[in-house]
């Protein structure tokens, strides 16, 4: 048994909580199976769920807590266990956010970025309103469902004279994005039941990129610039995957808007990632949204990067090391794909 005085809690929510949709487990696997890379050095205690138990025998350092329940449940009773952790969740029904209020009232010391960061990027509304003349961002519009979708989609057509983009307010990865190409298309609103909240974009013609960048809570390094693959069917946008890192003119604008952006945001803290738009007019770049956890890009940085990433952001936190002594170089490129049920990942 690990001496939890000196260990990392570790765990990744679909893995823990016993998630059985394949095409999110493969993902999920590729994060976590980073992740304890990463840690191999470490003493490990792993949350997970007894239908994956198996998935992490040849780690020698881990010490897996077989658990048969949700892991925030888990984790409200026994957080005040551990010292450390670090996680994988997404925003999805504000979990980020709530595993992270859980550690911190534990006063668990978390090497990931802190509850009101989260809970800041977590909402799209939120994150346009605290940017808001500090960055460029495309026109945004918060609206809660109703029967007079008309009406609004009327108004902003005429406004903003772009195709609109629709998408939840606390999505991931592109889910239920609808792109309403013109005015006749309001009738799509139906797949957004009454009462949920949306975000409405202007749409702006570009590339879909992402910045990956580390931070100790103050300063940030931005390291890799990422192409995004982004699968557009009947009005449907979702991320399938990305390659990186991306060589694009505007690759230092791009890192100097992720950089304002999560400066701008206290708390911002570990792996954190940023989604931008890069103009196909006159490359100017916008933001999207932040996400202030660990993204799907870190898998594929793991595979070119010639310093251990996680070993360099807990450094960090814990001050044995500053951003200035940090040196990150990547050598190739690699790709990663959903395809079907798994995660493909090649170097190219």
């Amino acid at each position: 048994m690990i001496n939890r005085n000196d260990s990392i809690l570790v765990f990744e929510y679909f893995t823990a909580s016993g998630e059985k949709d394949k095409c999110i487990i493969s993902e999920a696997e590729s994060l976590i199976f980073s992740l304890l890379n990463d840690l191999s050095e470490f003493n490990v205690d792993l949350v997970i769920n007894k239908d994956y138990k198996d998935i992490v025998n040849s780690y020698n350092n881990v010490n897996p807590i077989l658990i048969d329940e949700d892991v925030i449940d888990w984790l409200e009773v026994n957080a005040s266990d551990f010292n450390n952790a670090i996680f994988i969740a997404a925003e999805n029904n504000n979990n980020l956010y709530r595993i992270t209020r859980i550690l911190e009232d534990n006063e668990v010391n978390i090497y990931n970025s802190s509850s009101e960061a989260c809970f800041k990027s977590s909402d799209k509304y939120e994150t346009y309103c605290e940017l808001l003349n500090i960055v460029p961002q495309p026109k945004s519009f918060k609206y809660i469902v109703d029967n007079d979708w008309k009406t609004i989609i009327y108004d902003l057509f005429d406004k903003w004279e772009s195709k609109l983009i629709v998408k939840p307010l606390s999505g991931v990865d592109c889910e239920n994005i609808l792109v309403f190409e013109n005015i006749d298309d309001y009738d799509m609103i139906n797949s957004f039941p009454i009462g949920s909240e949306v975000l409405i974009q202007e749409f702006i013609d570009g590339e879909d990129v992402s910045v990956s960048l580390i931070t100790d809570g103050k300063n940030i390094y931005p390291i890799s610039l990422n192409k995004q693959f982004i699968d557009i069917k009947e009005d449907r946008a979702g991320y399938i995957g990305g390659k990186l890192p991306y060589k694009h003119k505007s690759k230092k604008e791009a890192f100097d808007v992720a950089v304002k952006a999560i400066k701008s945001i206290n708390g911002m803290k570990g792996f954190v990632g940023v989604d931008l738009l890069i103009s196909r007019k006159d490359s100017s770049v916008y933001l999207l949204e932040i996400n202030s956890r660990f993204t799907t890009p870190y898998v594929g940085l793991t595979k070119v990067s010639n310093i251990n990433i996680v070993e360099t952001i807990i450094k960090l936190v814990d001050g044995k090391t500053k951003i200035d002594d940090v040196d990150i170089s990547l050598d190739g490129e690699v790709e990663f794909k959903k395809v079907k049920n798994s995660l493909e990942i090649r170097r190219l």
